[in-house]
């Protein structure tokens, strides 16, 4: 497989890149991809047989259903440190090893409580990010890994990227 064909695969949507200057329509568009993910994924999982849930989305990838619940962790770190750019100031926030946690014994049980979580967490993600003044959407944490400084507005349009990548992974997989 050629580096572009496997690039496409790994990144279907393409990668994420941060806009020069945030619109508010840009915003709105984010926050409705949060809102929307529980059930855009639930749509795109029914009637996938186990064995499918077990198929890796392209060579050397998770299986659908690691992403299901790598989507999940992710997102709750996400909203985790929203909270903390909002009642902190500046801090550093907590990396994790996501490679490492797509192998831990959880990463293995049926979708569903899962796809339970992820409705709650995106429900109350919502609430706060539809009652963000401009200042609350300035505030920042830091990367320990990079270093690098993210305002929360960065925050909300990487995870509706997020989201929609690997729903896009989840979509490609033609059975």
């Amino acid at each position: 497989m050629s580096n572009e064909a496997l690039d496409s695969q790994k990144y279907p949507i393409g990668k994420f890149t941060a806009p020069a200057s945030y619109t508010q329509q840009q915003m709105l568009q984010w926050i409705d991809d949060i809102k929307t993910l529980p059930g855009r994924l639930h749509q795109a999982l029914m009637g996938l047989t186990e064995t499918q849930m077990d198929t890796p989305y392209r060579p050397g990838g998770w299986t659908i259903r690691q992403v299901v619940h790598h989507v999940a962790d992710s997102h709750a770190n996400a909203f985790i440190r929203l909270k903390w750019a909002l009642t902190e100031e500046n801090p550093t926030i907590k990396a994790y090893e996501e490679g490492e946690w797509a192998l831990l014994p959880d990463y293995k049980l049926p979708i569903e409580p899962t796809l339970r979580m992820l409705e709650g967490l995106h429900l109350r993600w919502v609430a706060i990010l539809e009652t963000l003044d401009d200042d609350q959407w300035n505030r920042t944490f830091v990367h320990p890994a990079s270093g690098e400084v993210i305002p929360v507005r960065k925050l909300l349009g990487l995870y509706a990227w997020h989201g929609n990548h690997h729903l896009a992974h989840i979509n490609g997989v033609k059975f």
